[in-house]
């Protein structure tokens, strides 16, 4: 049997959590924009070290890891190849940085706007038998 005093308090409830279940859930989808943007970022830098790593000439190197960090990415961060670096011989190493600016776009309800930077390394050896120029 319910109480007189009580009527209504359900809608006052619902009214009083449906803005903390929004905040929440934006709060899971932007830490879910994150955790997608990092990994994606990792993956582009460890894909450009690998091109990097492919080539002959330090530049052609340079201009590889450009090109397949773009591709890999394809529009969806702000990225740009910060460092390539490593030894650039046979049986050495190309390691490869990118610094991207990741935007926070539809998640200004939560207060989160603007844009994040992120930073990814990836490494990849060459070839011993390689001859590099």
């Amino acid at each position: 049997m319910r109480r007189r005093g009580e009527r209504g308090s359900m809608s006052v409830e619902v009214v009083l959590m449906f803005p903390i279940l929004i905040a929440f859930t934006l709060l899971v989808v932007a830490g879910g924009r994150y955790v997608t943007a990092r990994v994606d970022i990792e993956a582009a830098a460890r894909d450009a070290a690998r091109a990097a790593s492919m080539e002959r000439t330090y530049p052609a190197a340079q201009n590889a890891a450009r090109s397949i960090a773009a591709s890999s990415l394809s529009g969806a961060s702000d990225c740009q190849v910060a460092e390539l670096s490593g030894n650039f011989r046979s049986g050495g190493v190309v390691d490869v940085t990118l610094n991207c600016e990741v935007s926070n776009r539809g998640l200004e309800l939560i207060g989160l706007s603007g844009t994040y930077r992120l930073s990814a390394s990836g490494s990849a050896p060459i070839d011993t038998y390689r001859r590099t120029g």
